[in-house]
Formats: structure tokens, C-alpha cells, sequence
């Protein structure tokens, strides 16, 4: 058994004492630490099983899955945060996903795979495609933002009209991607599909029936440690001496993406840049094209209205993101002084952010 896996058995001792924690009233902090803990390794495991039944069901219909279940864990911790009312925090953390995956994720894979190897190539076509999604997405996000700073007057309810229809013409357009990727120009993805099962040995095909019973029990267990670790959120982060803004930033997208994140340094460590890069600019692109759409949606269906006006700062964080992570990945090159201003370029925001309080004179 791999240490990784004997890691998220030990992680998974925290189920029962999150939620021993929760009924037993330990304390909020207790209970945000403990499920954010017992998350991590559900996270692993649902990205594992979706992978497997991928195996199963073929390419097409496995990266409909991959792209669908990518962000499935940001996805139910914004889902029950959503719920909750915490509408803020969703936003803060869609902001956190994307600059978290394309600074932190992409800057250490860069970084640690430059150690190893001294220059690490990945393909730029597929990079600049990735590039023009996400600036879409920065102008999707913009526009509602510069609508609100402009006119401080204008009602919550033409904002929420506005993001609804840019919500399903940035879904549209992720559907479109996936039509892009998986069917009319798969070529262009051919590496990295052939990195991802060049060291696999199957002998025979793994149980769907196994792996899908994983996938949904992942799923429930997901759902359940999520919402206590909303509804802990706010007190926990309070006796921390942080913000709600930080948190959702850096901490939640930090739980949420564990498992892949280590997957993606891990890959780049082995000379396959491209996977690193997919994952982590995928990941990236589902989310603003996908996740924060949906939640948009879903939103209204719960009545619990989210637009896509983000503050100023956060906007700002996801442009100099964009901006640094397209520039650097433009050439289809990459080594360690690169991940290293990736790296940079997220410690500086997360400064910023874990300050941004004092700036406005608040404790």
C-alpha cells in the first residue's frame, strides 16, 4: 500500500471524530479543523473512483465524468455554503480556486518539477486555448463588477438577471471546450491522455460497481463533513484571527483541493508537464466556466440569490492570476524560476488578503 493511501486511512479517522465533535459540542474550531481534515482524503478517493469508472466507460463518456466530478468536492462545500446564506464565502472561494490552481498548484508543479528537470516542455496550443477560456471568464466576472462600481444605484435584482444570463453562456462555452477536447480535436490532448496510462498496468478492468459505491459514498461523506465545516465556519475562523474573506481565499480551496493538487506536483515531478498543467489549468477553467455558473443557478433555485459582482480585490487577484499564469505557460515551457514567480505571485495575494481587514481599519 502507498503511503498516500495509508495517509488518507489515518485522515479518515476524522469522520466519526468531526462528527463526535459537532454532537458532543467540543467547540467550532474543534469541528472546522477535524472535518477539513476528514475531507482531504474523501476528496482523494472521489477523484480516484472517477478515474477508475473512467477506465470503464471509455474515453468519451470518462472525460465528461473527469470534467463533471473534477471540482466535485469545491463544488458541495459551495453548494452548503450557498445554502447557509454564506454568499460571500462562495465567492471567495471561486476566487481562491482560481488563483489557488493556477499560482500555487501550477507554481509548485513547475517549481519542483524544475529541480528535477531543467527545462519541462507541455503543449503551448493546448495552453493558449486555455488562455482565451479563462480571460473570458475574467471579463464574465468584470463585467458585473464594473456595472455595480459604476452605478452604485443599480438594483440587486438587474445584477442577478445580468449573471444569470452570462451564467449560461459561460456554461454553453464550457460545454463547448469539452466538445473541443474530447471530440472534434482530441488530437491536441493525445499526450497527456498517453502520459496518464503509459506506467498502468491493468490486467483486467477495474469494478465499476466498486468504484462507483466508492464514488457515491465520497459524495454523501463529502456532503455531510461540508456542512459541518460551514456551519462551524464563521465562529472557528473568528477564534483564528481571520477573516471570512481569507478563509474562503485560501483555506477552503486549500482543503478542496488537496488530493489534486498533489497529483499534479506529483505527475510534474515525473517529467509529464502537460498532465500538470491540464490539471491545473483545467481545474481552474472548470471552475469559472462551470462551477461558479452553476452556483449562480442553483442560487436561484434555492432562493438564495448569487451574482457575479465580486469585490474589487477580488477581481484584481483573479486578473494578475490570469494575467501571470497565461504569460509564463504561453511558450509551452517551463522550469523552477518560473514556478517560483507562480509561488510568489500567491504569497504576495495572500498577504494582501490576510491584511485587507486592517487596510479598511477593521479588527
Amino acid at each position: 500500500m502507498s503511503g498516500k493511501n495509508i495517509l488518507f486511512l489515518v485522515l479518515l479517522l476524522f469522520i466519526p471524530v468531526s462528527i463526535a465533535a459537532h454532537y458532543l459540542e467540543w467547540g467550532e474550531l474543534t469541528v472546522f479543523i477535524t472535518a477539513g481534515l476528514a475531507i482531504l482524503p474523501l476528496a482523494g478517493w472521489m477523484g480516484t473512483a472517477t478515474e477508475e469508472v473512467a477506465v470503464v466507460v471509455g474515453p468519451t463518456v470518462g472525460g465528461l465524468l473527469n470534467a463533471t466530478f473534477g471540482n466535485a468536492t469545491e463544488l458541495i462545500i459551495a453548494l452548503v455554503a450557498l445554502n447557509a446564506g454564506l454568499v460571500n464565502v462562495v465567492k471567495a472561494s471561486i476566487t481562491g480556486s482560481i488563483i489557488g490552481n493556477l499560482l500555487l498548484v501550477m507554481g509548485l508543479s513547475m517549481f519542483l518539477g524544475g529541480l528535477r528537470h531543467k527545462e519541462q516542455t507541455f503543449q503551448p496550443v493546448v495552453a493558449r486555448v486555455n488562455a482565451s477560456s479563462m480571460n473570458l471568464a475574467v471579463i464574465a466576472i468584470l463585467l458585473p463588477t464594473a456595472m455595480k462600481f459604476n452605478s452604485q444605484a443599480i438594483q440587486e435584482k438587474t445584477l442577478q438577471n445580468l449573471s444569470l444570463a452570462v451564467a449560461v453562456v459561460l456554461i454553453l462555452v464550457y460545454a463547448l471546450t469539452l466538445l473541443f477536447s474530447m471530440k472534434t480535436h482530441t488530437y491536441l490532448y493525445d499526450v497527456g491522455m498517453a502520459e496518464t496510462t503509459e506506467d498502468e498496468t491493468h490486467l483486467k478492468k477495474p469494478n465499476i460497481w466498486l468504484w462507483t459505491g466508492v464514488l457515491l459514498v465520497c459524495t454523501l461523506l463529502v456532503a455531510l463533513e461540508s456542512e459541518l465545516l460551514v456551519d462551524s465556519l464563521e465562529v472557528a475562523t473568528s477564534e483564528l484571527g481571520l477573516t471570512a474573506l481569507f478563509t474562503g481565499v485560501i483555506v477552503v480551496p486549500i482543503i478542496g483541493n488537496a488530493a489534486e493538487h498533489a497529483t499534479a506536483v506529483t505527475v510534474a515531478m515525473k517529467d509529464k508537464m502537460d498532465l500538470s498543467v491540464s490539471v491545473a489549468v483545467g481545474s481552474s477553467m472548470q471552475i469559472a466556466l462551470f462551477v461558479a455558473p452553476f452556483l449562480v443557478l442553483a442560487g436561484r433555485v434555492l432562493g438564495q440569490p448569487m451574482d457575479l459582482n465580486f469585490n474589487l480585490f477580488e477581481l484584481v487577484a483573479v486578473v494578475v492570476a490570469v494575467f501571470i499564469a497565461n504569460s509564463i505557460s504561453s511558450d509551452g515551457k517551463s522550469n523552477w524560476l518560473e514556478g517560483v514567480l507562480l509561488l510568489a505571485a500567491y504569497a504576495v495575494l495572500g498577504f494582501a488578503f490576510y491584511f485587507l481587514p486592517f487596510v479598511d481599519g477593521m479588527a
